[in-house]
């Protein structure tokens, strides 16, 4: 036996150990709890305002800068305001943004992916180079560019994810859209006189679903995270509104007095859902991928 032979099938004995049903056991436990995750603070960012509304306004400086107690679990602001409830108000506006942002994102890149892939030739060649033009620019700086053109609001931080987090979409469409161009069922509907834009609706756009729920899905915590720098530096959302960037804005003052909880907790509130997202994310991306998928026994 040669020694090719016996280099693969030892990669593909070490591949069956390491993805075997123990690999998909622990692949489906971490999707269950990143799902509980997000499904927990769904509901928490969906139920506690119904149940305690808060006046964001509010202002009670005789409960100022408490630590975490049993009266507030996550402590106050240097205004005396629950850093619980703030910070599930702050989910629920940062949430709302970004998945507004996420869908603007993709729809605009999702066109262009498209539109570059079916046509080819002369018009690919131009979107893609726009893409690069984009892509070369810092997206933060350009987000910080569009905001400062209009007032504190949403909806200038949606424009501003919208309009800089667009070209990964792209990427991903116009790839997958230059892969199905080379199936033979695509070359039967051309031959059958199928026009161009029949072919985009009946057989690519179907295809592109799972890939543009993927590419919204991974954009959700780049938006979140976008609109959070963009309310840290005061160009996001107005100063009394409850987002987790000016929590953590108006936080940074309590930590030289040593009140580390204005700041840490609204962190965490970024940072768990955006590591279930990316882990959902990954498994979106395993089950997509038919090879992925049999090797995890998913």
């Amino acid at each position: 036996m040669s020694e090719t032979t016996l280099t693969t099938e030892t990669r593909a004995a070490a591949g069956s150990r390491r993805y075997g049903p123990a690999a998909g056991r622990a692949v489906r436990r971490s999707v269950r709890l990143a799902a509980g995750t997000l499904v927990l603070l769904g509901l928490a960012v969906v139920v506690v305002p119904l149940v305690a509304p808060v006046d964001e306004r509010l202002v009670d400086l005789g409960s100022a800068a408490l630590p975490p107690g049993l009266a507030h679990p996550f402590g106050t602001d240097e205004m005396g305001r629950d850093v619980l409830l703030r910070s599930i108000y702050g989910l629920r506006v940062s949430l709302l943004v970004g998945l507004v942002a996420a869908a603007v994102s993709v729809a605009i890149g999702g066109v262009v992916g498209v539109v570059a892939g079916a046509l080819g030739g002369v018009v690919d060649r131009l979107l893609m180079r726009v893409v690069d033009g984009f892509n070369s620019l810092p997206h933060l700086l350009l987000g910080i560019f569009i905001v400062a053109m209009f007032a504190p609001s949403a909806w200038a931080v949606i424009v501003s994810v919208g309009l800089t987090h667009w070209t990964t979409a792209a990427r991903i469409v116009r790839s997958e859209v230059l892969s199905l161009r080379g199936r033979p069922y695509i070359d039967a509907a051309i031959g059958g006189g199928a026009s161009r834009m029949r072919i985009i609706r009946r057989h690519f756009v179907p295809a592109l679903v799972p890939h543009l729920g993927l590419a919204a899905t991974l954009m959700v915590p780049h938006a979140i995270w976008h609109e959070t720098a963009l309310s840290f530096l005061g160009l996001g959302l107005p100063p009394h509104l409850a987002s987790l960037g000016n929590m953590i804005n108006d936080g940074q003052r309590s930590l030289l007095a040593g009140a580390w909880w204005p700041s840490v907790f609204p962190g965490l509130f970024i940072l768990v859902p955006t590591l279930a997202v990316a882990v959902l994310a990954q498994h979106w991306r395993d089950r997509v991928n038919p090879r992925r998928r049999s090797e995890l026994n998913l």
